[in-house]
């Protein structure tokens, strides 16, 4: 979600935009599901043991902390025009061009034509990524490729224009 700059000291408040990489609800109820079956399967083999109740909590206890942990990823444009992806910091100087990848396109980006030297921060449960193409002498990295379920925006804040909606050249010779 975006949010606006604030002039408090927090520094995620004055961030231009802001957003948590979510694992989708569902997910949780998938993980309770599993909490259920794996708990079930422990006191199975316990012989109904008082004890094996305790296997219901270790394993809620292990898939909430996975689930959690998964969605602990923030994408982030700062005031200063930075994009932090995770732990990763691009500035905004180096991106020569950027663009949207959508759902459709996300496998291509992902699979074959896949430069190994790029930066990648992909979640699998968002449908959307951005791609940053780097303008860097002194970086070998090509490009980023990092997850977000809003494009546009992760663009529009790094002041870039998509490449996919940008209008194409014209040759006048």
């Amino acid at each position: 979600m975006s949010s606006p700059q604030s002039p408090s000291g927090d520094p995620a408040a004055a961030d231009v935009y802001s957003e948590r990489l979510y694992v989708p609800a569902w997910w949780w109820l998938a993980g309770a599901l599993l909490t259920g079956i794996v708990g079930y399967e422990i006191s199975l083999a316990a012989h109904g043991a008082s004890w094996s109740v305790v296997g219901y909590f270790v394993v809620a206890i292990l898939i909430a902390w996975l689930l959690w942990s998964m969605g602990r990823v923030h994408i982030r444009v700062t005031a200063d025009g930075e994009l932090v992806a995770d732990k990763a910091t691009l500035p905004r100087a180096v991106i020569d061009r950027a663009a949207s990848v959508p759902p459709t396109a996300k496998s291509a980006a992902l699979g074959r034509q896949l430069d190994p030297a790029a930066y990648l921060m992909h979640r699998a449960w968002v449908k959307t990524m951005v791609l940053l193409v780097l303008d860097d002498p002194d970086d070998p990295t090509p490009y980023w490729l990092v997850s977000t379920r809003h494009p546009e925006q992760v663009l529009a804040a790094l002041n870039v224009i998509d490449a996919r909606h940008a209008p194409a050249p014209t040759d006048r010779d």
